[in-house]
Protein backbone atom coordinates (compact mmCIF):
# COMPACT_ATOMS: atom_id res chain seq x y z
CA UNK A 1 0.00 0.00 0.00
CA UNK A 2 1.44 3.25 -0.76
CA UNK A 3 0.99 6.33 1.32
CA UNK A 4 0.39 9.41 0.91
CA UNK A 5 2.20 12.60 1.81
CA UNK A 6 0.03 14.85 3.90
CA UNK A 7 0.83 18.05 2.54
CA UNK A 8 2.24 18.58 -0.99
CA UNK A 9 5.04 21.23 -0.05
CA UNK A 10 6.11 23.21 3.63
CA UNK A 11 3.83 26.66 1.74
CA UNK A 12 1.03 24.02 1.58
CA UNK A 13 1.37 23.15 5.01
CA UNK A 14 1.86 26.57 6.88
CA UNK A 15 -1.46 27.94 4.79
CA UNK A 16 -3.35 24.77 6.75
CA UNK A 17 -1.81 25.58 9.70
CA UNK A 18 -2.84 29.05 9.26
CA UNK A 19 -6.22 28.38 7.98
CA UNK A 20 -6.66 26.47 11.07
CA UNK A 21 -5.53 29.20 13.51
CA UNK A 22 -7.95 31.61 11.94
CA UNK A 23 -10.84 29.20 11.93
CA UNK A 24 -9.67 28.26 16.04
CA UNK A 25 -9.64 31.58 16.93
CA UNK A 26 -13.48 32.31 15.22
CA UNK A 27 -14.59 29.21 16.67
CA UNK A 28 -13.13 29.96 20.66
CA UNK A 29 -15.32 33.94 20.55
CA UNK A 30 -18.44 32.24 19.54
CA UNK A 31 -19.02 32.07 23.62
CA UNK A 32 -18.29 35.68 24.43
CA UNK A 33 -19.27 37.04 21.05
CA UNK A 34 -22.34 38.69 22.61
CA UNK A 35 -20.35 40.15 25.33
CA UNK A 36 -17.44 40.71 23.23
CA UNK A 37 -19.63 42.68 20.51
CA UNK A 38 -21.40 44.97 23.46
CA UNK A 39 -18.25 45.43 24.60
CA UNK A 40 -17.07 46.97 21.51
CA UNK A 41 -20.03 48.37 20.76
CA UNK A 42 -20.12 50.62 24.49
CA UNK A 43 -16.58 51.66 23.15
CA UNK A 44 -17.33 52.69 20.05
CA UNK A 45 -14.63 50.04 18.52
CA UNK A 46 -16.77 47.73 16.34
CA UNK A 47 -16.62 49.92 13.19
CA UNK A 48 -12.32 50.44 13.64
CA UNK A 49 -12.52 46.76 14.40
CA UNK A 50 -14.39 45.90 11.20
CA UNK A 51 -12.25 48.24 9.35
CA UNK A 52 -9.32 46.87 10.55
CA UNK A 53 -10.10 43.66 9.53
CA UNK A 54 -11.26 45.08 5.75
CA UNK A 55 -8.02 45.86 5.73
CA UNK A 56 -6.04 42.31 6.98
CA UNK A 57 -8.21 40.90 4.15
CA UNK A 58 -6.53 43.29 1.46
CA UNK A 59 -3.21 42.85 2.74
CA UNK A 60 -4.17 39.09 2.40
CA UNK A 61 -5.26 39.10 -1.01
CA UNK A 62 -2.19 41.60 -1.95
CA UNK A 63 0.21 38.97 0.03
CA UNK A 64 -1.75 35.89 -1.70
CA UNK A 65 -1.85 37.48 -5.43
CA UNK A 66 1.32 40.06 -6.26
CA UNK A 67 4.11 37.94 -4.22
CA UNK A 68 6.03 38.84 -7.83
CA UNK A 69 6.24 42.40 -8.43
CA UNK A 70 2.83 43.94 -8.99
CA UNK A 71 2.15 45.45 -12.54
CA UNK A 72 -0.60 48.43 -12.83
CA UNK A 73 -3.50 45.59 -13.86
CA UNK A 74 -2.24 44.19 -10.17
CA UNK A 75 -3.14 47.04 -8.59
CA UNK A 76 -6.34 48.31 -10.38
CA UNK A 77 -7.83 44.57 -9.81
CA UNK A 78 -7.28 44.79 -5.81
CA UNK A 79 -8.32 48.42 -5.59
CA UNK A 80 -12.21 47.39 -7.56
CA UNK A 81 -12.34 44.12 -5.52
CA UNK A 82 -11.69 46.71 -2.34
CA UNK A 83 -14.61 48.80 -3.73
CA UNK A 84 -16.82 45.89 -4.77
CA UNK A 85 -16.54 44.82 -0.91
CA UNK A 86 -17.00 48.14 0.18
CA UNK A 87 -20.31 48.60 -1.73
CA UNK A 88 -21.97 44.82 -0.83
CA UNK A 89 -21.60 46.44 2.97
CA UNK A 90 -22.72 49.04 1.82
CA UNK A 91 -25.64 48.26 -0.37
CA UNK A 92 -26.87 45.48 1.50
CA UNK A 93 -26.91 47.75 4.65
CA UNK A 94 -24.75 45.20 6.90
CA UNK A 95 -23.58 46.22 10.15
CA UNK A 96 -20.54 45.95 12.03
CA UNK A 97 -21.62 42.71 13.38
CA UNK A 98 -22.54 41.04 10.32
CA UNK A 99 -19.49 42.51 8.50
CA UNK A 100 -17.19 40.21 10.38
CA UNK A 101 -18.58 37.33 8.29
CA UNK A 102 -17.11 39.11 5.32
CA UNK A 103 -13.71 39.59 6.86
CA UNK A 104 -13.65 36.45 8.80
CA UNK A 105 -14.62 33.93 6.13
CA UNK A 106 -13.29 35.59 3.80
CA UNK A 107 -9.72 35.49 5.29
CA UNK A 108 -10.38 31.73 5.66
CA UNK A 109 -11.36 31.28 2.57
CA UNK A 110 -7.76 32.37 0.77
CA UNK A 111 -5.91 30.70 2.61
CA UNK A 112 -7.83 27.69 1.76
CA UNK A 113 -8.22 28.80 -1.42
CA UNK A 114 -4.12 29.09 -1.79
CA UNK A 115 -3.58 25.68 -0.06
CA UNK A 116 -5.24 24.22 -2.49
CA UNK A 117 -3.66 25.74 -5.65
CA UNK A 118 -0.38 24.80 -4.00
CA UNK A 119 -1.88 21.20 -3.65
CA UNK A 120 -2.67 21.01 -6.74
CA UNK A 121 0.44 21.85 -8.64
CA UNK A 122 1.87 18.27 -7.90
CA UNK A 123 -1.83 16.55 -6.79
CA UNK A 124 -3.38 15.82 -10.20
CA UNK A 125 -6.71 14.88 -7.74
CA UNK A 126 -7.10 18.67 -6.95
CA UNK A 127 -8.86 20.01 -10.10
CA UNK A 128 -10.87 22.96 -9.56
CA UNK A 129 -9.34 24.89 -6.03
CA UNK A 130 -11.39 27.54 -5.72
CA UNK A 131 -14.82 25.38 -6.11
CA UNK A 132 -13.53 23.62 -3.36
CA UNK A 133 -11.93 26.79 -1.33
CA UNK A 134 -16.14 28.02 -1.25
CA UNK A 135 -17.37 24.91 -0.29
CA UNK A 136 -15.11 24.08 2.70
CA UNK A 137 -15.28 27.38 3.58
CA UNK A 138 -19.50 27.32 3.61
CA UNK A 139 -18.73 23.97 5.43
CA UNK A 140 -16.79 25.84 8.01
CA UNK A 141 -19.45 28.54 8.56
CA UNK A 142 -22.03 26.27 8.93
CA UNK A 143 -20.11 24.17 11.29
CA UNK A 144 -19.83 27.68 13.69
CA UNK A 145 -23.15 27.86 13.07
CA UNK A 146 -24.43 24.51 14.18
CA UNK A 147 -21.62 24.70 17.44
CA UNK A 148 -23.68 28.31 18.45
CA UNK A 149 -27.09 25.83 17.95
CA UNK A 150 -25.59 24.44 21.53
CA UNK A 151 -24.84 27.51 23.10
CA UNK A 152 -27.54 29.12 25.88
CA UNK A 153 -26.94 32.68 24.45
CA UNK A 154 -26.42 31.80 20.51
CA UNK A 155 -28.34 30.67 17.87
CA UNK A 156 -28.33 28.74 14.60
CA UNK A 157 -28.69 31.45 12.10
CA UNK A 158 -29.57 30.95 8.59
CA UNK A 159 -28.74 34.00 7.05
CA UNK A 160 -24.85 33.54 9.31
CA UNK A 161 -24.42 30.86 6.97
CA UNK A 162 -24.83 32.68 3.85
CA UNK A 163 -22.77 35.83 5.07
CA UNK A 164 -20.11 32.96 5.44
CA UNK A 165 -20.92 31.61 2.16
CA UNK A 166 -20.64 34.92 0.27
CA UNK A 167 -17.79 35.82 2.06
CA UNK A 168 -15.79 32.93 0.52
CA UNK A 169 -17.52 33.46 -2.93
CA UNK A 170 -16.38 36.93 -3.17
CA UNK A 171 -13.01 35.93 -1.32
CA UNK A 172 -12.08 33.14 -3.81
CA UNK A 173 -13.25 35.50 -6.69
CA UNK A 174 -10.87 38.12 -5.66
CA UNK A 175 -8.03 35.90 -5.13
CA UNK A 176 -8.85 34.04 -8.44
CA UNK A 177 -9.27 37.41 -10.52
CA UNK A 178 -5.63 38.77 -8.96
CA UNK A 179 -3.61 36.00 -10.15
CA UNK A 180 -5.08 35.82 -13.26
CA UNK A 181 -4.46 39.56 -13.49
CA UNK A 182 -1.18 38.89 -12.59
CA UNK A 183 -0.54 36.45 -15.06
CA UNK A 184 -1.97 38.16 -18.11
CA UNK A 185 0.12 41.06 -16.80
CA UNK A 186 3.08 38.40 -17.37
CA UNK A 187 2.41 37.24 -20.56
CA UNK A 188 2.93 40.30 -22.42
CA UNK A 189 -0.41 42.53 -21.47
CA UNK A 190 2.23 44.43 -19.36
CA UNK A 191 2.58 47.71 -20.88
CA UNK A 192 3.73 50.04 -18.07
Amino acid sequence: MMRTKLFTSAREKRLWIWALIVVVAIYSTLGLAGTLVDELQDRELLDSLSFAGFLVLVAVFAASGLLRRPGWRDVWVLIGAAAVYGLVVIRMGIDAVERTHLFEYGLVAVLVHQALIERSRLDDRVRTPAVMAVVITALVGLLDESIQAALPNRYFDLRDIAFNSLAALMAVATSAALAWGHRWTGLGGRSE
